[in-house]
């Protein structure tokens, strides 16, 4: 049973649920067919009892008991069509779930292959290599990608460029024809607002070019 029921067991026992399943459904057609026969007999048993209740009692006495001779044949027939209902059923559920189980089975198989000699230590270890060379890797990028002779000290690098702001500013105001002295006149506030942003312009410039 179990090696049946685990993709064991001959061809034969594989095929014999579909098998029965097709013998059932011809016996079932074959007494559908008979229930038919058998209630259109009750029906003409029925007619000559009707015909013959005031005319010939004998006659329609005898139509009503071959008629409850049918009904009880017809209750025999349709007991049977059930039995073989209720029996087709369970054998194509079971074999439903024999066909899932197998599915189950193979699926199981498959990913018992895919796995092969894998286990959560072994996963473990193979992400802690694959972090390991991955910041490897980022620190090897941003150590080639660092401009060489790099000495120069940030503050210092600050300072000398507010020296050369206020060295342009000074050129630019003396260009002009006006010294600044202190607080400059309303009526120039615009124009040197508007060359203090080309020179922030100009500085994130040189900034950005040093930088490189």
């Amino acid at each position: 049973m179990m090696s049946y029921l685990f993709g064991g067991g001959s061809s034969s026992s594989r095929d014999a649920p579909k098998k029965a399943i097709v013998q059932l459904r011809q016996q079932l057609d074959m007494l559908s067919k008979k229930e038919k026969s058998v209630e259109q007999k009750i029906a003409e048993q029925e007619g000559l009892a009707r015909k013959f209740v005031n005319t010939n009692k004998t006659s329609a006495r005898a139509a009503l008991k071959r008629k409850k001779m049918f009904e009880l044949e017809l209750e025999r027939v349709q007991g049977q069509i059930a039995t073989l209902e209720a029996q087709s059923n369970a054998i194509e559920s079971a074999n439903l779930n024999f066909e899932t189980m197998k599915v189950m089975q193979s699926g199981a198989r498959a990913m018992k292959n895919i796995h092969g000699n894998m286990n959560i230590d072994k996963v473990d270890a193979t992400m802690d290599e694959i972090r390991e060379q991955v910041s490897l890797s980022e620190e090897i990028g941003e150590a080639i990608s660092r401009p060489l002779g790099e000495t120069y000290d940030e503050e210092d690098l600050e300072d000398e460029l507010e020296a050369l702001q206020q060295e342009e500013l000074d050129s630019r105001m003396l260009n002009a024809g006006r010294v600044p002295t202190g607080k400059l006149p309303e009526t120039g506030h615009v124009e040197l607002e508007s060359e203090e942003e080309d020179e922030e312009e100009e500085l994130r410039k040189l900034q950005r070019e040093m930088a490189a």
